[in-house]
């Protein structure tokens, strides 16, 4: 094989391929990237077993052919070279000569044969989502999706899709965001799926332009392209927990705050809890709010007074901070609302104003406050 590549060109594609690099693996293959000749480009791909990205550049082809090219040397080289072009040439030895005006660079490349093939992704059937609906779904969801590998069905992002309706939901089991688009219409996919969360992690940064991101799904896997790039996931198949049973429907003890008094009066107090535990406490009554910890490890203490229009009976109860600030930094709105019900049972937060056919709703679970 013997390519001319534009360097630029060549780097941005391999920073974008490196995502789906591991750290760590038993299969040396896997820190490599295929290059496949293809007419007037090159085909670039990279995998982790559970994540694959597939790039096409334009490419000068000289000698048509393939090879496995450690990565991390690519990347380092490009990116202490000048603007021009990188001729790479490979011969039947796997060994790769890296030709520019600069100078000469020799690596050894790997059998392409180990290379793992592209996942069989038929049937697929596309996923009718705007780019900007779906990047804001990420955005509002992905910070609660667990990381125990234990649990894998909470470590994606659960989808149910309906003719009419589109629901995702996602969970770490201490907090829970369920985010609704009444006006979704399909007439292609409708079902249930679990996409994982380094995909949607990737996906983020592919999310450009309405017009030329699609998203399908097959009955093993995910895949969205975007401008010349494809990535391509395993759907986490398993069975999603019943979200609907711990969504409570009887919280009618009602307080509507400011969001950035209220967060900035969270963050402050908790840097004075227990580096162990966050905990918080929150009193409400009437038109008062107390913020409230205490760390009698470290003898330290913090709290702050606000106001804020509350109905119900005076509550105290207390929650995880650092669980607290991420739900209140997420919700974007003037002012929120919180509806709660006992010290044990979960907590609703939602922004006062809501978007027209969106529902956004977000969920924490109180913690047993010390005596």
């Amino acid at each position: 094989m013997k390519i001319s590549i534009n360097k630029n060109e060549l780097q941005f594609a391999i920073q974008k391929l490196s995502k789906a690099i591991p750290n760590r693996s038993t299969l040396p293959i896997l820190s490599c990237v295929l290059l496949q000749t293809n007419n007037n480009e090159i085909i670039l791909r990279s995998t982790d077993l559970e994540i694959t990205i597939i790039i096409n550049v334009p490419a000068s082809i000289e000698r048509e052919g393939s090879s496995a090219i450690p990565i991390q040397k690519l990347i380092d080289i490009t990116s202490e070279l000048p603007e021009g072009r990188i001729t790479i040439e490979v011969n039947d030895q796997y060994k790769v000569k890296l030709i520019t005006e600069l100078g000469v660079y020799n690596l050894m490349g790997k059998s392409v044969e180990e290379f793992p093939a592209v996942p069989e992704t038929d049937e697929k059937k596309p996923l009718a989502i705007k780019a900007d609906i779906l990047n804001e779904i990420i955005k509002s969801t992905s910070f609660v999706i667990s990381q125990d590998d234990l649990k894998p069905a909470l470590t994606g992002l659960y989808l149910k899709i309906e003719k009419k309706k589109l629901t995702t939901v996602a969970t770490d089991g201490h907090r829970l965001v369920r985010y609704v688009v009444s006006d979704y219409v399909t007439k292609e996919f409708t079902g249930e799926v679990i996409i994982p969360r380094k995909f949607l992690n990737l996906l983020s940064a592919l999310l450009v332009d309405n017009d030329k991101t699609q998203l399908w799904v097959s009955a093993n896997h995910a895949t969205a392209t975007s401008n010349g790039v494809k990535i391509l996931t395993r759907i986490i198949d398993e069975r999603y927990p019943d979200y609907e049973s711990v969504i409570p429907k009887d919280n009618e003890k009602i307080l509507v705050v400011n969001k950035e008094r209220f967060l900035g009066a969270v963050r402050r107090t908790s840097i004075f809890s227990n580096k162990m535990t966050h905990q918080i406490s929150i009193t409400l009554d009437k038109d008062k709010i107390l913020i409230k910890t205490e760390d009698p490890e470290t003898a330290s203490m913090g709290q702050e007074e606000m106001s804020g229009e509350f109905s119900g009976e005076p509550l105290t109860i207390g929650y995880n901070a650092n669980y607290l600030k991420d739900i209140l930094s997420h919700i974007n709105d003037e002012n929120i609302v919180i509806k709660l019900n006992t010290p044990i049972s979960s907590t609703l937060f939602n922004g006062e104003t809501t978007e027209k056919n969106r529902e956004i709703t977000m969920l924490l679970m109180p913690i047993r406050l010390n005596d």
